[in-house]
C-alpha cells in the first residue's frame, strides 16, 4: 500500500522559512513532485525531482524554493525561503512510479504567509 504524508506546514512571517517533507511508503518513484493550491484557485506544479535528481521549478519560485530527496529513506524535501504571502497555499506531495505508472497524492500541508 502506497502512502504519501507530508508535514512542515505552518504559518510563518514574509521573508520567513519552512522546510516542507514528504515521507513515502510502498514504491520506489521516478518522478516526485510538489504542487500547491490557493483558495479560489487551479492546483499548480511547483517543483519536479526524477529518481537522480535532476529538477524543475515554476517560475514563481525560482532562486527562492529547492526540492529534494533522499532515496534511501523514502523522502522528499521542499526548502522554502524567503516566503511571500502570495505563496500562502495548501502544498501536496505527488509520486508516480514511471511514465506510464500509477500516480499516488498525499493530503496537503497548509502554508500561511502573514504579518
Amino acid at each position: 500500500q502506497v502512502q504519501l504524508v507530508e508535514s512542515g506546514g505552518g504559518l510563518v512571517q514574509p521573508g520567513g522559512s519552512l522546510r516542507l517533507s514528504c515521507a513515502t511508503s510502498g514504491s520506489v518513484f521516478s518522478i516526485m513532485a510538489w504542487y500547491r493550491q490557493a483558495p479560489g484557485k487551479q492546483r499548480q506544479l511547483v517543483a519536479t525531482i526524477s529518481r537522480t535528481s535532476l529538477t524543475n521549478y515554476a517560475d514563481s519560485v525560482k532562486g527562492r524554493f529547492t526540492i529534494s530527496r533522499d532515496n534511501a529513506e523514502g523522502t522528499m524535501y521542499l526548502q522554502m525561503n524567503n516566503l511571500k504571502p502570495e505563496d500562502t497555499a495548501v502544498y501536496y506531495c505527488y509520486a508516480r512510479t514511471s511514465s506510464d505508472g500509477q500516480g499516488f497524492w498525499g493530503q496537503g500541508t497548509q502554508v500561511t504567509v502573514s504579518s
